[in-house]
């Protein structure tokens, strides 16, 4: 899965603007799905099988950027962000526009190392000195440049949120020969700026039961007072975060089905974040759900860093689960 990975984080797709990455996506699946469709929000929306639950698998292809609102004088450009961007991760980063242009991120951090504010002190220089010479404009998107890289059981991208997840799918749709089901690979937009894609494909799709697949932060690094979520211990399943909690029945097939094939797994529960699970189980009626996680260091930042082993044990856990009933 390496090669698929390296592909999926090295490109360039922020919320919004996921039109890059839904292509390669696309090619990637073509042949293993019953049936592809992109939806008006442009969530790529595979089906497998027929009959049976509706069971959709979600994973959003947006990652967090940066978008100029200004340009000044001297043809530095200031900008806003796109989901969750730390400013403190910022500062030396280069960005890459959709038009190609490249970028530095700036700031006073000498004078002012520890208080960080947005639209005061950071900029992106792009080599311009003026507006009028600038290669960007209001409105531009960037996305963090970083190339992905293997350190063995180690690998880090710039976007694993979530394109591991998008990883973890596709690969899923290529290992499932059959199933009972009928099961929805969605790759949902615009998660990073409120669940956005979910909420309109889970209402298309309208599941019986609901699986967000996405990151979430490990805690094995020095001076954390505790340590819950390892790299290489394996999938987490989350009974609560921000905003979902997980629905006991499903987490405990979950559970189930990882001690029965020696699947190793961890408990998580999260105080802050929320995933693409809390727009689908939200949908008509309502839709138990809960996220299956992949512990993740140095989330939300330039570069994050996942263990290629929970990467697949995590694939081996949802062939194992649609190959059989899920009875809830």
């Amino acid at each position: 899965m390496k090669p698929l990975i390296k592909k999926l984080t090295e490109t360039f797709s922020p919320s919004g603007y996921e039109n890059a990455i839904r292509e390669v996506i696309m090619d990637e699946i073509k042949d293993f799905a019953d049936e592809i469709k992109i939806d008006a929000l442009g969530n790529l929306i595979a089906r497998k099988g027929s009959g049976g639950k509706k069971i959709m698998l979600a994973a959003h292809m947006d990652e967090i950027g940066i978008m100029v609102n200004h340009v000044d004088k001297n043809g530095f450009a200031r900008f806003a962000s796109l989901g969750g961007v730390f400013p403190q991760t910022l500062v030396g980063s280069r960005v890459r526009f959709m038009n190609g242009t490249p970028g530095v991120i700036g700031a006073h951090y000498l004078k002012r190392p520890i208080k960080l504010i947005w639209n005061k002190d950071m900029f992106i220089d792009i080599g311009a000195t003026s507006p009028k010479n600038s290669p960007v404009q209001i409105g531009d998107v960037a996305a963090f440049d970083r190339p992905f890289v293997d350190l063995g059981d180690r690998i880090i991208g710039k976007s694993m949120d979530d394109r591991i997840g998008v990883a973890v799918l596709i690969e899923t749709l290529r290992k499932l020969k059959d199933t009972p089901h009928e099961v929805y690979f969605v790759f949902t937009t615009q998660e990073e700026v409120g669940v956005r894609g979910a909420i309109t494909s889970a209402y298309g799709v309208n599941p019986d039961i609901g699986i967000a697949i996405d990151v979430t932060g490990a805690d094995d690094i020095p001076e954390m007072d505790t340590k819950t979520i390892f790299l290489g211990k394996g999938p987490t399943f989350k009974f609560k975060d921000a905003g979902s909690i997980g629905d006991p029945r499903l987490i405990k097939h979950f559970i189930k089905v990882a001690e029965k094939d020696k699947i190793p797994y961890q408990r998580e529960v999260a105080n802050m974040g929320g995933t693409d699970a809390r727009a689908i189980q939200l949908t008509h009626a309502g839709v138990p759900v809960m996220t299956l996680s992949i512990p993740c260091r140095y989330v939300h930042s330039p570069s994050e860093m996942v263990d290629y082993k929970d990467v697949q044990n995590t694939v081996k856990l949802l062939v194992k689960l649609l190959e059989k009933n899920i009875e809830i």
